[in-house]
């Protein structure tokens, strides 16, 4: 059986136990898992008050709230109970189970840890409450509760015999820890020896995500120390644990990993060179099909591939797929989407407009603000090629005061260009918008700077409802991308070490009014091929179920 580690899992619209990417592609891994019936059992934390509830005033300022919702119409409360011991003081865990069912009935469990219990120390108890909130230490003792807590949890619900560990990026790098100390108390031994090392190693499986230095997590060696008590391998195996004088959660991870792999295959190769002398393999991120093909979209499938669901790959017989019935379908999910947002912004969005669609993170590098670099330029295509209309979405993290302005840029740029072009910016993005997003707008639009963008899936969850994508060759569209079949890139010069914002927004002004925009206009059938060209092909490959087969014959069940 797997163990599989997540710091957040996105399971449930009604759940705010996830901030963004990477929670959803875990839980698209674990429902995926339940469809091919790969033995799994799935750990995180309960995070009662959620990433946060974003609110957006009219001049684009983020603010942030707390989510309130109900656990238990979610989750069920087991009995079982797990402790650490952080700062001297036992730390008790709880498990909140969710089961994911796949299409045969097969079930993954997952467990929530909860750390609100009455007896914890009260600034002990809402150590699990938001999910990567709080200061150096609180992210540290939340890791040390899903790293160490986790083993320990599942110990205790009789998980003891477990194949593989799988971390799902470095939050979880502590259980490595515990795997160690669990084979001292075996053998009654108080050291550490090599042997014990490479055992360990060969039990966990580690996936990177990210290309981006503050990404991975490192604490100061004496902090770890203050939380977890002298550790005399963190010194003696200085080499293993730190580097910098930090400990260093991705390099823990990577020197007690049997298998490490990339998000895709760019991906892998800058982690090779960030991370010089490891074997990093790639595995491309995939998403869930059935999650993410929209309810119109899925009557289509229904009708004509029957069995994609427990096939993901019979989706590359899409290419078959009536070119009017495959515009129908999208139109239902475009009318029910534009609907959601003229209700929630009185925006007006026309359904006959072409509509391009952005809904990521608000970080710097994934440069959402790219298409509003030029506002004069986009009047001009506006006028005297074809009308379009844009709708963005996507959180800052509270403390990424950069991410927050592009969202003002974003939103006072609508403002300058309305009536010309309409701009619409949606709060609080989640899985429920996320949805109506991908399968609803006609082209999906991605501007990260390269090589910054580890995979990227929301441009995958746009292919699987023929969404075709306009986006920077980075990440997944790399090997996504076949011009004019499933997309079309912006073209950049991939020669240059560095990124020129301005080239790279002429760029996509020029695909946009040269062939995006008189090809819906004017050439609707090459339009519509298109759309079926990114189910059959991109579809059909970037789904979960690829993915863990990939999972399973490299990391797994080697």
């Amino acid at each position: 059986m797997i163990a599989y580690f997540s710091m957040e899992i996105a399971l449930d619209p009604g759940m705010p136990t996830y901030a963004g990417g990477l929670g959803v592609l875990a839980g698209d891994t674990i429902r995926a898992a339940a469809d091919l019936k790969i033995p799994m059992v799935a750990v995180t934390l309960l995070p009662r008050k959620g990433y946060f509830f974003q609110r957006l005033d009219a001049l684009g300022n983020q603010r942030e709230e707390p989510v309130e919702w109900a656990i238990d119409d979610f989750l069920t409360e087991l009995p079982q109970r797990a402790h650490v011991v952080i700062e001297g003081r036992p730390v008790f865990l709880r498990p909140w189970r969710y089961s994911v069912r796949g299409v045969t009935g097969f079930e993954v469990p997952v467990y929530f840890l909860d750390a609100h219990l009455l007896e914890n120390a009260e600034q002990d108890r809402g150590l699990t409450d938001y999910l990567y909130g709080g200061d150096a230490r609180y992210r540290l003792a939340q890791e040390i509760l899903l790293g160490i807590g986790g083993v320990r949890m599942l110990r205790a619900l009789g998980y003891s015999e477990l194949a593989r560990y799988h971390m799902n990026e470095g939050h979880a790098s502590l259980l490595t820890l515990e795997l160690l100390d669990e084979r001292l108390r075996k053998t009654g031994r108080t050291q550490i020896s090599l042997d014990d090392l490479e055992a360990v190693r060969q039990q966990c499986v580690f996936t990177t995500h990210t290309p981006v230095p503050a990404g991975h997590d490192k604490f100061p060696l004496a902090l770890v120390e203050q939380l977890l008590g002298p550790r005399p391998e963190l010194r003696h195996f200085r080499d293993v644990f730190c580097c910098g004088g930090l400990v260093n959660m991705t390099y823990l991870a990577l020197n007690l990993s049997c298998y490490i792999n990339g998000v895709a295959r760019k991906h892998s190769e800058v982690s090779r060179l960030m991370f010089a002398g490891y074997t990093i393999d790639a595995i491309t991120n995939g998403v869930h099909a059935a999650t993410w093909a929209c309810q119109s979209m899925q009557q289509l499938f229904d009708r004509y591939l029957p069995g994609w669901r427990q096939d993901n790959f019979s989706l590359r017989y899409a290419g078959s797929l009536p070119l009017g019935e495959l515009w129908q379908a999208h139109q239902q999910a475009k009318r029910e989407l534009l609907a959601l947002v003229n209700r929630q912004t009185n925006m007006g969005l026309d359904n006959d407009v072409l509509t391009l669609g952005f809904a990521r993170r608000a970080t710097a590098y994934k440069r959402a603000d790219l298409l509003l670099t030029d506002l004069e330029r986009l009047r001009h295509i506006a006028q005297n090629v074809g009308p379009f209309q844009v709708i963005y979405s996507g959180k800052a993290h509270p403390q990424d005061h950069e991410g927050k302005e592009i969202i003002r840029r974003v939103i006072q740029a609508g403002r300058a260009l309305w009536p010309v072009v309409k701009v619409a910016y949606l709060e609080n993005y989640d899985l429920q918008l996320a949805r109506s997003l991908v399968s609803g707008v006609d082209v999906w639009l991605n501007t990260p700077q390269p090589p910054l963008e580890a995979s990227g899936t929301s441009g995958m969850k746009a292919a699987i409802n023929g969404v075709p994508s306009l986006s920077i060759l980075d990440g997944w569209w790399i090997e996504g991308h076949i011009e004019g079949i499933t997309g079309w890139a912006i073209e950049t010069d991939l020669s240059s070490e560095s990124s020129d914002r301005y080239r790279d927004a002429q760029a996509l002004y020029h695909k946009l009014e040269q062939v995006v925009i008189p090809m819906f206009y004017h050439h609707r059938e090459r339009f519509q091929t298109v759309m079926r060209h990114a189910i059959a092909l991109n579809g059909s490959f970037f789904n979960t179920h690829r993915m863990l087969h990939e999972y399973a014959v490299k990391a797994y069940f080697r």
